[in-house]
């Protein structure tokens, strides 16, 4: 999958502005919390500003911050979407540890050679499986399972059902 079609998919279960005084991101529009926005633009954001973001505002956000970084280029296709929407939620360095975890790599947060060999070293769909796993155990750990775990769980299993659905075509 590549990052436009990946995006759209993850602009599907960020939605639009909220802000949940029981979330720990705080104010959010398209998946994007005012704290990033603000360290995106380089400077403080009024409160309720955020409403007014499109998709063209965060594409770049996510295509640096977020694809770049998990080298989701580089990544078989399902498994790059997959990678893609956990760093997104969990950050990108917990996100590459699970995939350097699930390809039997050294844990360090950063993707780079030893960890991309490894990966090609396993199916993509058996890296899914594994990685979709991990992801779901974590949230599972959470404090703030029980007030938002219903969605997450859902938004794993359709990552994972796409994801997989993306390494068949």
């Amino acid at each position: 999958m590549n990052y436009k079609e990946s995006l759209a998919h993850i602009l599907k279960h960020e939605g639009g502005w909220v802000n949940d005084p029981r979330d720990t991101g705080g104010e959010t529009n398209l998946g994007v919390t005012k704290a990033v926005w603000e360290e995106w633009l380089g400077h403080a954001v009024k409160e309720g500003s955020m409403k007014s973001m499109t998709q063209l505002d965060v594409e770049p956000l996510y295509k640096r911050k977020y694809w770049d970084r998990v080298k989701a280029d580089e990544l078989p296709d399902g498994l790059n979407y997959c990678v893609f929407d956990a760093a997104i939620n969990s950050g990108t360095g917990r996100a590459a540890k699970w995939l350097q975890e699930s390809a039997g790599a050294i844990p360090d947060g950063a993707i780079g050679p030893n960890t991309l060999s490894a990966v090609a070293a396993h199916t993509p769909a058996e890296l899914i499986n594994i990685y979709c796993d991990k992801r779901q155990e974590f949230l599972e750990s959470l404090s703030n399972f029980d007030r938002f775990g219903k969605g997450w769980t859902r938004r794993v299993a359709e990552v994972r059902k796409l994801s997989l659905d993306s390494v068949k075509r």
